[in-house]
């Protein structure tokens, strides 16, 4: 446990919708945070206006919801550590931008676009390992600055990166971390547009809204020595650091948008259970040390520490996916997918049907332990909304003979002086006109199974015939005499 109550922060860009590594970075803040009796802060980073996308916001905040990952303090709350959208903040980053060109631990820059773009070519020409700035604007006297700013020229603040010097940290995921200043670039913290990078504001908002620990993806780990500068140029005390390994895609790539879906939004419209998506974006990078794979949300949060959190890459499976949402499926109550399914038929062709609970209960019970989404409670047995009018070929081929429509009409003459049947009294009745007609019981399954549901597998053939019913399941025989071509 730790010692004193953490505040942690999901901080994601405003860019379109909330990335599965993103959901992951903020699930394992959240975990961290109420393990410890901690504070889980939504803050959103939206300062680069080239990638902001209207409505973003909107739909981090409703994923982050619809997985049940409610923040303590963020967008919408009151609360002396806001207000928590960074543009909303530009004169607090000016002023400690200000303060570091004062201490000379930044200067203004007022290179041109060309010039960048000319040292960066001749920086490539030499092979340098990395472009970086080279500190021309740190040589500006006063006066130059002056005249400079007098006259509005365009301008940016940089960071002023000491050389060769070492910088370390202790990372919990990475353990002792250390870089070399020598190829640390002289960042820019403000931009000419007046609003400051994601160094500069992620530095400023994580010491002000008393950030204790930064759980972040791999990506920044080489940015956290320009962060630990800034922190020691400010003199604010550093939080401790926790990078989270990368997500891959099945080649151990790294997991993009190319290679399939990667936003919640995705995963959620197909039908995904949030219990199920959590479940699976926890073990992406961590485990409890046991087998334990099926969790949820009070499991996990009583498991997870970041100590075991691994340092390697995770692979993204999808059969794993599948596999726990068919399992977080199984554990609902009948209850919870009844709900389900009846948002689900809404949605469906059959959403004009009224069906009564009864029905779609029996349903879920008997397709339970054969399907992995809601949507196949539907997809997997049409039958049970409309009457076939179509008939699988291949069984009309196997299983429909010359013989079979007599055979059926005895079946349905059986059936019908059944007095309210129950399952066992069909599978009673068939066995009893087998016997009479002196032929094994498959004969009668199969078509009949092909009668009613128009394929060949399904449900249990008398969970089916009881389902349905004794009057619906005499007028699908008749149809399927009727309809059904016989072969030879």
């Amino acid at each position: 446990m730790i010692s004193e109550k953490p505040r942690v922060r999901f901080a994601p860009s405003p860019t379109g919708y909330l990335h599965v590594g993103g959901l992951r970075t903020a699930l394992y803040n959240y975990l961290f945070a109420k393990k410890n009796n901690g504070t889980f802060v939504l803050r959103i980073e939206d300062t680069d206006r080239n990638r902001f996308v209207e409505g973003a916001i909107e739909n981090l905040i409703e994923s982050l919801k619809w997985c049940g990952l409610n923040f303590d303090e963020g967008p919408g709350t009151e609360n002396k550590f806001g207000p928590y959208l960074q543009s909303e903040r530009l004169q607090i980053y000016k002023k400690y931008a200000i303060e570091l060109i004062e201490k000379k631990y930044a200067y203004y820059c007022f290179c041109s676009t060309e010039r960048l773009e000319k040292l960066k070519e001749e920086q490539q020409k030499l092979k340098l390992p990395q472009a970086k700035y080279d500190k021309h604007c740190l040589n500006l006297s006063a006066d130059e600055i002056n005249a400079n700013l007098e006259n509005n020229l365009p301008h940016v603040i940089r960071l002023n990166v000491p050389l060769n010097q070492k910088v370390n940290f202790k990372d919990i995921v990475r353990g002792d971390v250390e870089f070399d200043t020598s190829n640390i670039d002289d960042q820019v913290l403000i931009k000419s547009d007046g609003f400051p990078t994601y160094h500069m504001a992620n530095v400023v908002d994580d010491h002000l809204m008393q950030i204790t620990h930064v759980i972040r993806g791999e990506e920044w780990l080489s940015s956290t020595p320009k962060h630990i500068l800034l922190y020691d140029f400010l003199g604010w005390e550093k939080p401790i650091f926790a990078h989270l390994p990368l997500l891959l895609n099945s080649d151990r790539s790294k997991l993009s948008k190319r290679q399939g879906d990667v936003a919640v939004e995705d995963y959620r419209k197909k039908g995904y259970l949030k219990g199920a998506l959590i479940n699976f974006v926890a073990l992406l990078g961590w485990n409890a040390g046991d087998d334990v794979e099926i969790y949820n949300i009070e499991s996990l949060i009583e498991k997870f520490s970041l100590e075991r959190v691994n340092k390697a890459g995770a692979v993204f499976d999808m059969d794993k996916l599948n596999w726990l949402n068919a399992e977080h499926l199984r554990m609902k109550s009948d209850s919870e997918l009844l709900q389900l399914l009846r948002d689900e038929i809404l949605k469906s062709e059959f959403n004009t049907l009224t069906l009564p609970d009864e029905y779609l209960i029996a349903i879920i019970r008997v397709m339970k332990e054969r399907v992995s989404f809601i949507r196949e409670f539907i997809d997997k047995c049409t039958y049970f909304y409309k009457v076939p009018v179509v008939y699988e070929e291949a069984s009309v081929q196997k299983n429909w003979k010359e013989e079979t429509p007599a055979y059926m009409n005895k079946l349905a003459e059986k059936f019908a002086g059944l007095v309210n049947p129950q399952k066992e009294d069909f599978e009673t009745a068939l066995t009893e006109v087998a016997t009479e007609l002196n032929i094994g019981k498959g004969k009668l399954i199969h078509p009949l199974r092909l009668a009613v549901s128009g394929v060949s597998t399904g449900a249990g053939m008398f969970d089916l015939l009881f389902i349905l019913g004794k009057e619906e399941v005499l007028k699908r025989i008749n149809s399927a005499i009727l309809n059904i071509k016989q072969t030879t």
